[in-house]
């Protein structure tokens, strides 16, 4: 399939920079999300972004300026119809994302893929929502998308070798790595890094260290870039949670049970970076 526009459905943190590597990859972008707000909200991330590329000199003015005008934005999934690939990047919670991927299906033609970039939920029931599900996929893209370099691309055990093949060669435009991945909860970057998340998150519950010092361990000892907790901040900690929960539930084994600071931490609405305050404080 010749992909030419991509839509992305979802204008938050992992919606905004999905359009931005496609919209420099030189496609055109569809940038649907309900609230206008988050939309106004990812146009403005992605001008950041274009922007200290340019202070970097990984891109010039104007292809900053060309990749930000291949981007419209709209309210209604209807803006979709004319694409050939969407990619889903709503709330990681399967009932959101089933409901979509309904909805998507009814404005899409019959051949456009349909992808999401969930970070646990099985592509299989996703795929056994929707009329011709071979042509749904997983694209996992890692955070922040426009900086790290992976997307974990998942078959679905309903993906035909066609819709495999066109997603992982349109990874390569997209100035990504793909890794393919067997449909499991949380696939491999999940399956690995939460349970350790959780571990440290733990750690924190149980006064075995600082917030700091728990971090301080993995990167000083472990030459991690970012420590755990400061990690859970920047991807989210409801994000977090309810990965957690996915595995718990799908595997059904107590060692995925979710740590009650991190329960706590969520419900208080303290979320991590988007929300001012998680682990660390970002007011300011």
């Amino acid at each position: 399939m010749d992909i030419q526009k991509i839509g992305v459905v979802g204008g938050g943190q992992m919606g905004s920079g999905i359009a931005q590597v496609c919209a420099q990859a030189g496609y055109s972008v569809v940038l649907v999300d309900v609230s206008a707000n988050a939309l106004s909200r990812a146009h403005d991330t992605i001008s950041r972004s274009l922007a200290r590329l340019v202070k970097k000199a990984a891109l010039d003015s104007l292809q900053a300026d060309a990749a930000l005008e291949r981007i419209s934005s709209h309210t209604e999934l209807g803006a979709l119809a004319d694409c050939q690939l969407v990619i889903e990047a709503a709330t990681e919670n399967w009932a959101i994302k089933a409901e979509l991927f309904g909805k998507i299906a009814e404005v899409v033609s019959a051949e456009t893929i349909l992808a999401s970039n969930t970070s646990s939920i099985s592509l299989t029931r996703l795929a056994a929502t929707v009329a011709q599900p071979q042509r749904v996929i997983g694209m996992h893209f890692m955070n922040p998308v426009p900086v790290m370099p992976l997307v974990e691309i998942i078959r679905a055990r309903q993906t035909d070798d066609a819709t495999f093949a066109t997603i992982r060669a349109l990874t390569g435009p997209l100035g990504k790595t793909p890794v393919s991945v067997n449909d499991a909860p949380g696939f491999v970057s999940n399956r690995v890094l939460m349970p350790m998340i959780n571990e440290a998150i733990f750690c924190l519950h149980e006064g075995i260290a600082s917030t700091e010092d728990i971090d301080a361990v993995m990167k000083l000892g472990m030459n991690h870039p970012i420590g755990p907790l400061a990690l859970a901040d920047l991807i989210g900690l409801d994000t977090c949670l309810a990965i957690m929960d996915v595995l718990y539930h799908e595997l059904r084994d107590s060692k995925y049970r979710a740590c009650p600071l991190l329960v706590q931490m969520v419900d208080a609405g303290q979320l991590g970076r988007k929300a001012t305050r998680g682990f660390y404080g970002y007011e300011s």
